[in-house]
Parts: structure tokens; C-alpha cells; sequence
């Protein structure tokens, strides 16, 4: 099993965060992990996103990764935070390329069968499908993913904890990637909590 299918399997959904304040990063993380969500993606879509990632990395048994990574320099910024895998909103030669070569488990947005091809030559087979829902949902990924028997995919983008178990029930998808998980503003805590041991229960 290569070190992607390890992370997509580790559980049903992995948590998309948007992190605004350092200070609650690690409670957060702590919430998560207690629910049994301990694979996290941390988007870099805040400022201070590369210090979240360093105080989640605190947490134990927490795998914190880096989303929103966008091309080269991103990555490498979160390597250097301690991201233990990548994952991108498309695919592009560059960062794939760099990925690879830095040996960390990389997961790239796709929305196209041409997507998936680009990525099958560049020696990949596990895919974030994104925006799942904008892209036109369950029939899309169905449809997209039925020549390609050797690809898997992770859903992200619009899906929500009453949808999520149609996601998972289909073959192609080994996890799905949750936001509905830590809504924005002060963090409930035990509301996480909580969410994280529901999503967690969908892959029994």
C-alpha cells in the first residue's frame, strides 16, 4: 500500500481546515483525534496556516498535512513546517514533479478525465476529486472514474455529514475530505468532538 492509500485510509473523512487563530490549533487538533479523525489537512488559505501546522504537529497521533498547495514554493514552505503529506486543488507537471521528489505523500485535485490521464503519466493513482459537488456530484465521479479501475479518489468540496455516506459507498472513493467538521469562529470543542466520532463511524 503506497503512503497516500495509508493516509486515505486511516479513516472515512479527513477534516479541511481553515484555521484563522493559532491559539486554537492544537485544541482543535486534540478534538479531532479524540473523535477518531486523526488524519488532518491543514489549508494554506491563512496567514498563519504554516504555524498551525507546527502546533497540530504537537498533538499525538495526529497526521497533519498541508492543503491548498499550490506550486512549488508552497510546498516546500510546508515541508519545511512539517506537513507529512500534500495535497493540491489541481494537478499540475511542476508541483507533481517536486512532490515526488521530495518523497512525501501527494494528493492532487482532479475534475477531468484528461486530469486523471495527465496524473496516470506522471505515476499517480489517488486523486482528490474537487470540487466534488460543483463538478456535478456522485454521477460525475462515477462517470469520470469508470474507465480508470486502478484510480482512487477522495471527494472534497461541498460534501456534508448527511452526504458523506453516499460518497464513501462508492467503490473509487476511499475517504472524503470534510469542512462541515470545525465550522468557523470560536471552536466548540465537544461540538468536534462529537462530529469527528460520527464521521469516523461511517467506515464501520
Amino acid at each position: 500500500m503506497s503512503p497516500i492509500e495509508t493516509i486515505m485510509r486511516t479513516a472515512p473523512v479527513i477534516p479541511v481546515l481553515v484555521i484563522d487563530e493559532v491559539r486554537y490549533a492544537a485544541s482543535i487538533a486534540e478534538a479531532l483525534v479524540k473523535g477518531g479523525l486523526r488524519v488532518l489537512e491543514v489549508t494554506l488559505r491563512t496567514a498563519d496556516a504554516l504555524e498551525v501546522i507546527r502546533e497540530m504537529k504537537q498533538v499525538e497521533g495526529a497526521v497533519v498535512g498541508a492543503g491548498t498547495v499550490l506550486n512549488e514554493h508552497a510546498l516546500a514552505d510546508a515541508l519545511e513546517a512539517g506537513s507529512e503529506f500534500i495535497v493540491s486543488p489541481g494537478l499540475t507537471e511542476g508541483l507533481t514533479k517536486a512532490a515526488l521528489a521530495a518523497e512525501v505523500p501527494y494528493l492532487p485535485g482532479i475534475a477531468t478525465s484528461s486530469d486523471i490521464m495527465r496524473g496516470l503519466d506522471l505515476g499517480l493513482d489517488r486523486f482528490k476529486f474537487f470540487p466534488a459537488e460543483a463538478n456535478g456530484g456522485i454521477p460525475a465521479l462515477k462517470a469520470i472514474a469508470a474507465p480508470f479501475g486502478m484510480a482512487r479518489f477522495c471527494p472534497t468540496g461541498g460534501i456534508t455529514a448527511a452526504t458523506a455516506p453516499d460518497w464513501l459507498a462508492l467503490d473509487a472513493v476511499l475517504c472524503c475530505g470534510g469542512s462541515w467538521l470545525v465550522p468557523k469562529g470560536v471552536p466548540d470543542l465537544v461540538e468536534i468532538e462529537q462530529a469527528a466520532r460520527a464521521a469516523a463511524a461511517l467506515g464501520q
